[in-house]
């Protein structure tokens, strides 16, 4: 489905007003419901200006709207999202909700390079959208920040555009993306927004990238520690730990199988 290429989609005032009487009638009395969401930074965005990229990390359901809900209005009104094409674009229905609710635009995946999205992120910022790209490419499946994917970064140097680092404190625990729905007692999450970066004169995607990831983290764990929340290290760690347990179990359980086949063996002789 070769959705929404035409960039003027993502800046028609009439849909923009249709996004925000959405978000605010629907979506943020779930989320209010939810979640405490706090706030942080909103003065690095003062002196923002269109188009620019938000690199969030992206670890929960909750993320895309608590960016659309926590950010300036004058920012969110033409911020496009970028959203997997083969999980969100497959149906005409499935497209025109995200559309709606977050002006997504489809974004190919590593597994789905059969599509034809290839550029169009280019063409949103030379139109002058800015867009919300999480570099992970999925939500964490523990808490823990993956690694960044450098596209995000090549695009801010290809296209000289600012990018503003966003960490996300919280999110994962309140709503993770192995659960149907959120956890309850409304947990604290924190939307944490950082100074907008540019990449350094001869400075490379890779070189970049890793630069925007340290930020999301020293974000993430400076308030992290600030508030009482796991960091991400901790997240890793428990992760690992877990991991290994599991791997000691299975190992446990081939070793009794495999004694208990050996006495079997010796009884039938």
């Amino acid at each position: 489905m070769n959705f929404g290429r035409n960039p003027r989609l993502y800046k028609s005032t009439v849909a923009a007003i249709a996004r925000d009487s959405v978000r605010y009638a629907l979506i943020k009395p779930v989320l209010d419901r939810a979640v405490k969401a706090h706030v942080h930074g909103l003065e690095h965005l003062d002196d923002l200006r269109a188009p620019f990229l938000v690199t969030p990390n992206h670890s929960g359901h909750f993320d895309g709207p608590l960016i659309m809900l926590t950010m300036p209005s004058r920012l969110t009104k033409e911020l496009a999202t970028g959203a997997a094409a083969d999980y969100f674009f497959t149906k005409w229905y499935t497209a025109m909700g995200t559309q709606l609710l977050m002006n997504a635009f489809p974004v190919d995946r590593a597994r789905n390079k059969g599509r034809n999205h290839r550029g169009m992120s280019g063409e949103l910022l030379d139109a002058g959208v800015s867009l919300l790209i999480f570099p992970e490419g999925t939500r964490s499946r523990t808490g823990g920040m993956g690694r960044f994917k450098p596209g995000t970064a090549a695009l801010a140097i290809a296209h000289n555009v600012p990018v503003v680092p966003v960490a996300l404190v919280g999110s994962w625990a309140a709503w993770p993306p192995t659960e149907k729905r959120w956890l309850p007692g409304r947990p604290d999450v924190h939307v944490v927004y950082g100074a907008p970066m540019t990449a350094e004169p001869g400075e490379i995607a890779h070189e970049f990238n890793e630069r925007m990831r340290r930020q999301v983290l020293e974000l993430h764990d400076t308030t992290a520690r600030a508030y009482g929340a796991k960091t991400l290290d901790e997240y890793a760690r428990a992760a690992a730990l877990e991991k290994a347990a599991k791997t000691e179990i299975t190992a446990l359980a081939e070793d009794a199988r495999a004694r208990a086949d050996q006495q079997d063996h010796q009884e039938d002789q």
